[in-house]
């Protein structure tokens, strides 16, 4: 069993995603997870080191397997969180893992992106991130996201050209991984120093899409994918399922962003479940009037290009 992350979680809890979902109105309804169609989903961002899932990993992936869920990546929100997940996804075959701190984690600790960039460099580590800006609340500050957000970026492109490697350093050690971003009512500050960072803009992955048209576009003029979580099912989220409606279906993936925002029907249950990943999926495919075996092939394919899962 993993040590559990410490308060940084509490403030995770209060200032993430859920905090746009509680907003959101509640509907309740009964469905499986999952329907019998065959599924090759991805659930591309999950927090297995939650204390929600400490207990119960086998479990968790167990029910993720049972519904088609056919992987999962384990998310970092701080250089312990990625030494953990890196942990996690070692133990299990089909779970990989993220380094990078997250914003709200931006003022928790003296960050070692030494570590980060260790974790980095492991097979099952896949991904850079959560990273990114949150301008939702007043702290951490604004200037302590910034120096972490721009440290972070230096340490992406410092490890693309393998430069400050040290001796001998060359292509083996480049790291070139795509980056998982966290950006809430920042599009308009964030995009622009994504864009100056040298970072390819098709590198980056917006998780947990909850803004509207506007932004979405943003996004897609960079370049980068986008990931939906549960949010989308929301009565409420007809501004997302809006934005949703402009993404091209070769720069979409899902995700659940478990423990927090499970999708409707499932949305009274916590924890939110990996294995969610394929309501969420199915909803989309429906959303978007795509054949499921046509959707759930086309996410399969872009969900492994973009992180280089097998």
């Amino acid at each position: 069993m993993q040590a559990a992350p410490g308060a940084g979680v509490v403030r995770m809890f209060r200032w993430g995603c859920l905090a746009y979902g509680a907003a959101l109105e509640v509907s309740r309804g009964a469905q499986l997870v999952g329907t019998g169609l065959r599924s090759r989903v991805i659930d591309t961002h999950c927090h297995l080191t939650f204390p929600e899932f400490a207990d119960r990993l086998e479990a968790t992936i167990g029910l993720a397997e049972q519904a088609g869920v056919d992987g999962l990546i384990t998310i970092a929100t701080t250089h312990p969180d990625a030494a953990r997940a890196l942990a996690v996804a070692r133990r299990f075959a089909r779970v990989w893992s993220s380094a990078g701190v997250h914003p709200l984690y931006a003022d928790e600790l003296e960050h070692d992106f030494a570590t980060l960039r260790a974790c980095a460099r492991e097979d099952k580590c896949v991904a850079w991130g959560e990273l990114g800006l949150d301008n939702h609340h007043a702290e951490p500050s604004k200037a302590v996201q910034l120096k972490v957000l721009h440290a972070q970026l230096e340490l992406i492109a410092d490890a693309r050209s393998a430069a400050g490697a040290g001796a001998g350093s060359g292509a083996a050690d480049r790291i070139d991984k795509p980056v998982i971003i966290h950006c809430r009512e920042a599009f308009e500050e964030l995009v622009p120093i994504l864009r100056a960072s040298g970072i390819p803009g098709e590198r980056f992955v917006f998780h947990c899409f909850t803004a509207g048209p506007a932004q979405m576009r943003l996004v897609l003029e960079l370049g980068a994918m986008l990931s939906f979580t549960g949010v989308v099912t929301y009565k409420n989220a007809g501004e997302v399922r809006a934005a949703l409606e402009l993404v091209p279906l070769d720069r979409l993936m899902v995700e659940t962003d478990a423990p927090f925002l499970p999708p409707e029907p499932r949305r009274s249950e916590r924890p939110c479940q990996p294995a969610f990943a394929r309501i969420t999926a199915e909803f989309i495919a429906k959303h978007r009037g795509v054949a499921w075996e046509a959707f759930d092939a086309q996410l399969s394919a872009n969900t492994r290009r973009f992180f280089g899962v097998a």
